[in-house]
């Protein structure tokens, strides 16, 4: 295997670790160990039944072949009331790209911006995927550091500082991964005030506990807004998010959707006008116990040593500094999974920035997360 010839970009890329200990936690679990889940960011809940049923329905009908590359137009329609409902800002259908998930939807926004010596500017700590799907479009990371003092905001004179003739894009996700955090709406209108464009991954939207998540979309009409179904509706496995992008660049996107995806599942298409339309209350629901969640991880992790800089206001993680207890999260989020049996995220995976840190995730019931932290308290000491 030594003589393989591999893409210089593919070698570059990292590891997404978050998945490295949920495979290793699979192979504990093939062994006969009882793993408790809190590393990986994915809704316990069932999809509601509401949108099950839509899909089903779409299935019996035979509606099971190629829609529209942009999308079915009904659903484009239901996002763009959505975001008038949400936001108050009125979104044109036809500006609108439905994809198989939100992956798809960043690297299609990356591939229309950037190109071979470019630079793309994201946080660290912040989504590690960024900087693969960054790397595939053949443009450079540039990442703009978070501090836990500053509440893991952005500084304006940092990112400033980082522009360059060859900046095509600024990332920003609020409510942030890994740290739950919210951007402030003064940091988001000056974002829009750099002559750069942005990519706003909204896809924790829905979840938010403490304060008010506000759309890029709100401050400016030129940005890039990354959406989908998978953490506010319950929907990972059905694959379904969209890109909402200004209108000189919907055929360019269209053709590489035609090329690369051809088009989102239909009837998961189906399902995601139920949401939009029917599953509000599931929302609220899931969203009501998520709080729940949140604030008794929040106080077991403060109570056992951990310390917490912010306090998350949405999505469904706790960002901790744990260098009381190790100066190698990497290794640490391992020996607690080997020893202790509970999945944690090491920081490093966020960035150089959070070395220290450790995330965990309140997606997994309020019972198994007291089993987990019991688990943990136990370890520690």
């Amino acid at each position: 295997m030594s003589n393989i010839k591999i893409n210089p970009v593919v070698s570059q890329m990292t590891p997404f670790i978050v998945m490295e200990i949920n495979e290793k936690a699979q192979e504990l679990e093939k062994s006969g160990a009882h793993i408790i889940h809190l590393e990986v960011g994915e809704p316990d809940f069932n999809t509601p039944e509401c949108i099950i049923q839509a899909s089903q329905q779409s299935y019996n009908q035979g509606n099971t072949h190629y829609t529209h590359s942009l999308g079915d137009l009904a659903l484009r329609k239901e996002i763009a009331a959505f975001y008038k409902r949400e936001y108050g800002v009125s979104v044109n259908p036809e500006c609108i790209v439905v994809t198989s998930g939100s992956s798809p939807a960043i690297l299609m926004a990356l591939l229309c911006l950037a190109e071979a010596g470019s630079e793309v500017i994201m946080s660290n700590p912040g989504y590690p995927c960024y900087r693969n799907f960054t790397l595939a479009s053949n443009a450079t990371p540039v990442t703009v550091n978070l501090h836990a003092e500053n509440g893991f905001q952005y500084d304006i004179d940092e990112v400033r500082k980082a522009i360059t003739p060859k900046t095509r894009a600024i990332f920003v996700n609020s409510p942030m991964n890994p740290t739950g955090t919210l951007l402030s709406d003064s940091i988001l209108q000056e974002l829009t005030t750099l002559g750069v464009p942005i990519i706003s991954d909204e896809i924790y939207h829905g979840l938010v506990y403490n304060g008010t998540a506000r759309s890029i979309l709100e401050f400016t009409d030129k940005a890039f807004v990354i959406n989908g179904f998978s953490k506010r509706f319950a929907m990972t496995g059905m694959r379904l998010g969209y890109l909402i992008a200004p209108p000189e660049y919907i055929r360019y996107l269209q053709i590489l959707q035609q090329n690369l995806f051809i088009c989102a599942p239909s009837t998961a298409q189906k399902g995601g006008i139920a949401a939009l339309t029917q599953a509000n209350e599931d929302v609220a629901r899931m969203r009501e116990i998520y709080n729940e969640r949140r604030r008794y991880m929040f106080e077991r992790l403060r109570n056992m040593g951990f310390v917490i800089h912010t306090e998350p206001q949405g999505a469904f993680y706790v960002f901790c500094d744990a260098r009381k207890f190790t100066n190698d999260c990497y290794r640490f989020a391992f020996e607690v999974l080997e020893k202790a049996h509970v999945g944690i995220t090491p920081g490093i995976d966020f960035g150089t920035q959070g070395e220290g840190f450790v995330r965990f995730s309140y997606a997994n019931s309020l019972e198994n997360i007291e089993e987990g932290l019991n688990r943990l308290e136990k370890f520690l000491r």
